[in-house]
């Protein structure tokens, strides 16, 4: 007969559901958890029951945020004019990072994705076409990843905006720095020579 404690098996398999986490990474995070205080063991559950019943989407830009507005759209200063598309409130994170965009952005929350049933329906497409009837945004940069997904995503959010004469970009890709060309696989090296610059 093999040992098992039912509840804290239940706590493995919860673990094991996340992305990225398997069995012995959950089995970890679970004898983590109950190594905590009981005082440590409820704030951590309430951080999970807050977030869950606090965050929402931006009513303007999809993004996650506590109030009606996230924290970019509320801000006075940012450039409204442009708008940068990304899939994922993490890409949002990972472009403010830079300290070097100064518009707004537009979360997709997703990609098309015909084989796992993700059509352009289930994203916040509509929402971003609302958005332009304002006439206040003139370019929008497309900041899918270099995926099947998103590159097809990019092209047929960019064929909706064409017909109302608002700019379309796409983000350039290429060698990262401090990479080896030799590693490089065939379509990195493409969209390098693709959008290489004068010097």
């Amino acid at each position: 007969m093999a040992y098992e404690v039912a509840t804290l098996a239940k706590l493995i398999e919860q673990f094991e559901r996340m992305p990225s986490i398997g069995h012995k990474t959950a089995q970890r995070l679970a004898f983590y958890v109950l190594d905590m205080s009981d005082e440590q063991a409820k704030d951590f559950a309430k951080a999970i029951l807050d977030a869950h019943e606090k965050i929402h989407r931006c009513a303007v830009c999809c993004n996650l945020s506590e109030d009606e507005l996230c924290p970019i759209c509320a801000k006075e200063g940012r450039d409204k004019s442009v708008v940068c598309v990304v899939e994922d409130p993490r890409d949002v994170i990972a472009i403010e990072r830079t300290h070097e965009f100064n518009g707004t952005y537009h979360v997709l929350n997703g990609v098309i994705s015909p084989l796992n049933g993700i059509g352009p329906e289930e994203l916040s497409i509509k929402e971003l076409i609302a958005r332009m009837g304002s006439g206040e945004i003139k370019e929008v940069i497309m900041a899918t990843n270099p995926t099947v997904e998103g590159e097809a995503t990019a092209m047929y959010v960019s064929r909706l905006l064409k017909p109302m004469g608002v700019t379309t970009s796409r983000l350039a890709y290429g060698v990262p720095v401090g990479a080896d060309l030799e590693y490089a696989d065939e379509v990195t090296l493409l969209r390098a020579l693709e959008g290489r610059q004068e010097i």
